[in-house]
């Protein structure tokens, strides 16, 4: 008789199952999203992927939460609200050059969350924190006190995921977004 996996092993085949779903998106599409295959890369019998994911729209959860989760460094830095605005923009714009295969699984998620409400669901959930970050330094000073702080963070996520379509003017793109919110004479 063979012992149950260990809880550490639960938890690199669940990151390997995340992963593997990851690289799918990115070099296929959601909708080139094959559970049977998702399951081979990671080693595991495609029956298995069940134990660690009962829908598929639980393994699209994970790999979003996976996909912001690299992003949320991008948030932690500067000393005031607008150096935090500042940083973010200017990490995210780096961050679709050097690793252009989050925005691209972000880009596929949010095309298709447009069509899939429990697509939407999960993509509204990853977007919150980053929108209630961002209204936050807006409304601890980070651009004028006349401007409403969420319509600011719609703007800067509005143009973060359109700048995710051509990674090679969004760092331009960006810092021009940085001079009209911050600048505030």
């Amino acid at each position: 008789m063979t012992r149950p996996p260990s809880t550490a092993a639960k938890v690199d085949r669940r990151r390997a199952l995340v992963q593997a779903a990851f690289d799918q998106i990115a070099q296929r599409g959601l909708e080139g999203l094959r559970l049977r295959a998702v399951a081979v890369a990671a080693g595991l019998d495609h029956s298995s992927l069940h134990h660690y994911f009962p829908t598929k729209e639980d393994l699209i959860a994970s790999v979003v939460e996976y996909t912001t989760a690299q992003l949320w460094p991008t948030l932690r830095s500067g000393r005031s609200p607008a150096d935090r605005i500042r940083r973010h923009l200017r990490l995210m714009a780096h961050t679709m050059r050097e690793r252009p295969e989050l925005f691209v699984v972000l880009c596929e998620l949010n095309l298709r969350a447009a069509r899939d409400p429990a697509i939407r669901a999960i993509i509204d959930r990853g977007d919150q924190d980053w929108r209630a970050f961002i209204t936050a330094q807006l409304s601890d000073g980070a651009w004028h006190r006349a401007y409403d702080a969420a319509a600011g963070a719609e703007l800067i996520i509005a143009s973060i995921k359109g700048a995710t379509f051509n990674p090679d003017t969004a760092a331009t793109a960006l810092r021009q977004l940085e001079r009209l919110l911050t600048d505030q004479e």
